[in-house]
């Protein structure tokens, strides 16, 4: 059975979603000055790359499409590296962003990719690494998404201060990275059973 239509249709319409949000995204995180929403924004940009490659390779070799899949993992680790460099520079220029922006933007995230989870949870199985890529993507997000939301109540009811939002900030760009871990691994292992 020709698993390609499906998923096309689904990391299409998955990276249509990510970048409408990315844009939102990233004009609220700059004009409050956030780290967890900056992080997030560069992420939304990543997951409609990345699923907009695996919309090109889906017809592709097994062996290309592990190929991919480590050049995936390495994709992922952008926004890790971004949010890194970021929270870096917030601790020189600290300034607390806007709660309700923060919780707001946040909530529109959350609901944007627990959508695209969804979409995706249907084709995770189907093309190795590059579907499992994308799911991942959107899981971890999803996460990310909470921590943001409660960055955002704990600014504005408990402490106001720039902490919460770069602790958010530096966990989302953690878990970037051990997603790129994790589809490196599987890239590889599929890579091994492709030359066996």
């Amino acid at each position: 059975m020709d698993t390609t239509t499906p998923v096309r249709r689904a990391v299409l319409a998955v990276a249509a979603l990510n970048l409408g949000y990315f844009g939102i995204e990233f004009a609220v995180a700059l004009s409050i000055g956030s780290v967890s929403l900056f992080a997030d924004s560069v992420d939304f940009l990543e997951d409609a790359s990345v699923n907009l490659l695996i919309a090109l390779a889906l017809r592709w070799s097994p062996t290309r499409r592990a190929q991919l899949g480590k050049v995936l993992a390495l994709i992922l680790l952008a926004p890790a590296l971004a949010g890194m460099w970021t929270a870096g520079e917030k601790l020189f220029a600290p300034e607390v962003p806007a709660p309700l922006p923060l919780t707001i933007t946040g909530l529109g995230a959350l609901i944007v990719n627990l959508g695209c989870a969804l979409i995706l949870a249907r084709v995770r199985d189907h093309q190795g690494s590059l579907t499992r890529a994308a799911f991942l993507s959107a899981r971890n997000d999803a996460f990310a998404n909470i921590a943001i939301i409660a960055a955002g109540l704990v600014t504005a009811f408990l402490w106001r201060s720039v902490w919460p939002d770069l602790i958010v900030g530096v966990g989302i760009a953690l878990m970037n990275a051990d997603a790129a871990r994790e589809v490196w691994e599987a890239a590889h292992e599929e890579h091994k059973a492709a030359k066996a």
